[in-house]
């Protein structure tokens, strides 16, 4: 099934020329048939697809849909709108990003498909590297499993540079001990959004994270 048009990029391409509150008002009504209703309908199918498999996903697409405004309050780039189209397809959609789930990412230059843990507090760091500590094994096996290697190559995130003195002597064994995130990515050429096969093919990605999301959530919301 298509969701989108050419038109979906089509806005974003002029609201990168025309990036103020002036020119998005008097364009809302393509904004909104464009972009916003699309966007739902599509999340609406993928949310349901999902559900088959994983019926403790209990949201809506306006739960896990993120606000084409952007957050200025500490940039320098005072544009108000960003120039994609954003949701958080999780258990706790856009709320707390520290769930698992798959992040996703349209604009006229790519798709971007997300998962893992981008957002950690201090305790569901320690947690996680705990139990990476005792348990290394666990996490390499996902990462090296043919499906998550094909699709998102590795798991990304910032390190620390200063490491808790517990955890020292291990991370040198075990490098993932410093990472502060664990997330992973893919990106596909924009095609894919006026695409028949969209909802097919990102349900193959929701399939190769589900292993690796799981085992984090299973740690980080125990």
């Amino acid at each position: 099934m298509k969701y989108f048009t050419k038109s979906f990029s089509a806005f974003f391409e002029d609201l990168a020329n025309n990036n103020q509150k002036e020119w998005f008002h008097a364009n809302k009504k393509r904004y909104e048939a464009d972009v916003k209703k699309p966007f739902e309908n599509f999340l609406s199918d993928l949310i349901t697809a999902i559900q088959i498999e994983d019926p403790t996903l209990a949201v809506s697409p306006k739960d896990c849909v993120l606000r084409i405004n952007r957050d200025l309050r500490f940039s320098t780039d005072k544009t108000p709108y960003n120039l994609h189209y954003s949701a958080v397809v999780s258990r706790a959609g856009r709320k707390d990003k520290s769930v698992p789930g798959l992040f996703l990412r349209f604009s006229p230059e790519e798709v971007g498909i997300m998962g893992g843990a981008y957002v950690l507090d201090k305790g569901q760091l320690h947690g996680l590297r705990m139990n990476l500590s005792k348990n290394p094994d666990s996490l390499q096996a996902l990462i090296q499993e043919k499906n998550f290697k094909t699709k998102f190559g590795t798991i990304l995130g910032e390190e620390s540079k200063r490491m808790p003195t517990e955890f020292q002597g291990a991370s040198e064994h075990n490098p993932m001990l410093l990472k502060k995130q664990f997330y992973f990515m893919s990106k596909r050429e924009p095609d894919l959004i006026t695409s028949d096969h969209l909802l097919t093919e990102l349900m193959t990605y929701w399939h190769a994270a589900r292993p690796l999301n799981e085992y984090l959530t299973s740690i980080i919301h125990n």
